[in-house]
C-alpha cells in the first residue's frame, strides 16, 4: 500500500530531486547504429531508469484507486499522463486540440440469481443450467433484459478462412447456412494442423481466439453464441472463464458488432449433455470431426431458453494521445507508440487490500511510453516523420480503449508505418533477451532482428504459440486496421542470471501478483531493465520512420488486406 500525504506526494513527482531527474547521457547505452544520427543515439541514451520508476511510483499509489475505467482513479491516470505529455512540450493529438479522445463504453454485469438458462428438446423434458458452474454469459447489446427461445446450430468451429479454404458455415450444398435469430454452438480454439500453410501450424491465428467467434456470428445474425469449453484447448481451466465473467464487462458503445444477447461459454461435460439430447454421440468426437474437411454446421433438435437481466451503466473513458512533429510536413510513415494505463480498479468486497494497483502491469508500460515521449521531445534532431504516443484505457476489459484508437486514429492508418507496444514488463534486472512475438511477421523484421543483436538481446521464440499471446495485446487492436504491430517484451534471460531464473520470476509473478492487489510498487525493483527496452524501442521507431517507404505485413499474412485497404480507402 502506497498512501502519502498530498503535499508530499506531489513535491515527490513534480518538483526536481536528485532521485527524480538523474539521468545518464552516456552514449554507450545506445550501440552506434547504421542510419541512427548522433542526435538520435544521444536522445536515445537520455531515457532515464529513474525517471520511469517515478510515473510507475505515482500510477500505482492507492491515490488512483487501481485506475479503473470511468472511475476518479482514471480521470487522475489519464490527467497525468497528459500534463506529463504538456510538461515536455508535445502537441495535444486527441479530439478538440486536447490529449483526450472520448472512449464510450458499455458496462454490463450478469445479475446471476435472476439469470436462468435451459435446453428444451423436441420432446422430453427441459434441462435447467447453473449459471457459473455450467454456464455463464453477457448480453452485449446494453439492455437491462432479455428473453429468447432459439435453434441451437453446431457450426464447428465457426470460422470462415477464404485464404485457408474453410468455411464452418457452408452447408452440403455449398451454401451459407441462415443463423439469423439462432444460437451458434463452436468450439474453442481452431482446427488442429501442422502445416505453416493451414492455420499456422500450432501458432494460434486470430480465428481461434473467441472473440472472433462472437464476432463472426453477430455479422450472420446469431442472437448468442455457445462456445464450448475444454481446457487442453482454451489452455486454461473452466475456472478462469468463469471468474472472468463473474465481473463486469465493458463494450464499446456503438460497435456494431455487439448484437449478442448471449455471447457465452458452457462447460465441456454440459455440450457432451447438449450433445446426447441432440442424438450426436461423443462430444470429442464430434471435435475431432470438425477439425477436418468435409465438416458441414448442423442444426440440432434443441432449443436454447433463457431469461438473462444485467446491471447496465453507460459511461466515457480516455485514450490520451500526443505527437512530436518529425523534420517531414507531411504525415507519412508516422510512427505510434502504446501502452494501456487502466488496470482493475478497486474491489468493494475484498477483506482487505481491496485495490488493484496495477504496477508492472501496467505502469511499467506507461512510465516507458512517458520516457519515450521526453526523449523524442527533447532531441536536438527531430524524427524523419511524425511521432505519436497513445496511453490507452479498458486494456483490462478486452482491448477497448486501442480498439477506439485503431477505429479512431489520430491520422489515417495508412500512414502510420509502425505501432510498438510495451506491457507489463517487470523491472528486475537488465534483460539481455526480449521476445517481440509478431514483428516477423513484417518486412521490417530484418531491420529489428540486427539492431537486437546491436542490443545484446537475444531474441526468443513465444513458449506458448498455440495460447495466441499476439491476439491479447493492444498492438493487436492497431494490427487489425492494417498497421504493422507488435508488443516489446523482456525475454526470460537476465544478466547475472541463467533461464531458469528468468522463467522463475515470471511464474512466481503471474502466479502471486497478476490481477492481484499484490501487484505494487517496490523500492527494491531494478527499472535499468525498463529503460534499456525504452531505448531498444526508441532506435527501432526511428528507424522505421526512416524508411524510404512504408513497412507492410509479409504476403498472405492475415492482416495484410485490412493493411491494402487502408492504403487504397476501401
Amino acid at each position: 500500500m502506497h498512501r502519502l500525504k498530498a503535499a508530499c506526494l506531489f513535491t515527490a513527482t513534480l518538483a526536481p530531486s536528485a532521485f527524480a531527474i538523474a539521468q545518464t547521457t552516456d552514449t554507450a547505452t545506445v550501440p552506434a547504429i547504421a542510419g541512427l544520427p548522433p542526435a538520435a543515439r544521444t536522445a536515445a541514451a537520455s531515457i532515464d531508469a529513474e525517471k520511469i520508476r517515478a510515473h510507475v511510483r505515482f500510477l500505482s499509489l492507492d491515490l488512483l484507486e487501481g485506475r479503473g475505467p470511468g472511475t476518479r482513479g482514471d480521470k487522475l491516470a489519464a490527467e497525468y499522463i497528459a500534463t506529463q505529455f504538456a510538461l515536455e512540450g508535445l502537441e495535444p493529438a486527441g479530439e478538440n486540440k486536447s490529449y483526450f479522445q472520448q472512449v464510450p463504453l458499455i458496462a454490463v454485469h450478469t445479475i446471476e440469481d435472476k439469470t436462468r438458462f435451459s435446453f428444451v428438446p423436441s420432446s422430453g423434458h427441459s434441462v435447467d443450467l447453473t449459471y457459473g458452474s455450467q454456464i455463464v454469459s453477457k448480453d452485449q447489446t446494453g439492455e437491462p433484459s432479455a428473453d429468447f427461445d432459439a435453434p441451437v446450430v453446431f457450426v464447428g468451429y465457426g470460422i470462415h478462412a477464404p485464404e485457408y479454404k474453410w468455411n464452418d458455415y457452408a452447408g452440403a450444398d455449398g451454401k451459407d447456412i441462415d443463423l439469423h435469430g439462432k444460437i451458434a454452438l463452436v468450439i474453442v480454439n481452431e482446427p488442429p494442423s501442422e502445416d505453416e500453410k493451414f492455420f499456422n501450424a500450432k501458432a494460434l491465428t486470430y480465428y481461434g481466439r473467441w472473440t472472433y467467434k462472437y464476432e463472426e456470428a453477430a455479422r450472420r445474425g446469431a442472437v448468442g453464441v455457445l462456445i464450448i469449453h475444454r481446457t487442453d484447448l482454451a489452455s486454461y481451466g473452466w475456472q478462469v472463464v468463469q471468474n472472468s465473467q463473474a465481473i463486469e464487462k465493458s463494450y464499446l458503445a456503438g460497435d456494431p458488432l455487439n448484437t449478442l444477447r448471449a455471447a457465452a461459454w458452457i462447460q465441456h461435460d454440459v455440450a457432451q449433455h447438449l450433445f446426447t439430447l441432440a442424438g450426436l454421440g461423443d462430444l470429442d468426437q464430434g471435435i475431432e470431426r470438425a477439425g477436418k474437411p468435409g465438416f458441414h454446421p448442423q442444426e440440432l433438435s434443441v432449443h436454447l431458453k433463457a431469461h438473462i437481466e444485467s446491471r447496465v451503466r453507460r459511461y466515457n473513458s480516455t485514450n490520451v494521445v500526443a505527437r512530436v512533429a518529425g523534420a517531414s510536413a507531411g504525415s507519412g510513415n508516422s510512427v505510434l507508440y502504446t501502452a494501456h494505463y487502466d488496470h482493475l480498479g478497486i474491489d468493494p468486497d475484498a477483506k482487505g487490500d481491496g485495490i488493484y494497483n496495477g504496477a508492472a502491469d501496467n505502469g511499467t508500460g506507461c512510465g516507458i511510453l512517458l520516457e519515450l515521449a521526453r526523449a523524442y521531445a527533447h532531441s536536438t534532431q527531430r524524427p524523419p516523420h511524425p511521432v505519436y504516443l497513445a496511453a490507452v484505457t479498458a486494456e483490462e476489459q478486452g482491448l477497448l480503449g486501442s480498439q477506439y484508437l485503431g477505429q479512431h486514429p489520430p491520422v489515417r492508418a495508412a500512414d502510420i508505418t509502425l505501432d510498438l507496444n510495451f506491457d507489463m514488463l517487470l523491472p528486475i534486472g537488465i534483460p539481455r533477451s526480449v521476445t517481440l512475438g509478431g514483428a516477423e511477421r513484417i518486412d521490417f523484421w530484418p531491420t529489428v532482428q540486427t539492431i537486437s543483436k546491436d542490443f545484446d538481446l537475444k531474441i526468443q521464440p513465444d513458449s506458448q504459440p498455440s495460447a495466441g499471446h499476439y491476439y491479447r495485446s493492444d498492438h493487436f487492436s492497431l494490427a487489425r486496421v492494417g498497421i504493422p504491430a507488435f508488443s516489446i517484451d523482456p525475454g526470460t534471460l537476465f544478466e547475472g542470471h541463467d533461464e531458469a531464473w528468468g522463467k522463475a520470476q515470471f511464474e512466481d509473478y503471474v502466479a502471486n501478483h497478476y490481477h492481484q492487489p499484490s501487484d505494487e510498487f517496490q523500492e527494491s525493483w531494478d527499472f535499468r531493465g525498463n529503460a534499456k527496452l525504452a531505448r531498444f524501442g526508441f532506435v527501432l521507431g526511428w528507424l522505421a520512420s526512416a524508411q524510404p517507404k512504408s513497412i507492410e505485413w509479409h504476403p498472405g499474412d492475415e492482416f495484410e488486406t485490412p493493411r491494402k485497404r487502408s492504403e487504397t480507402g476501401n
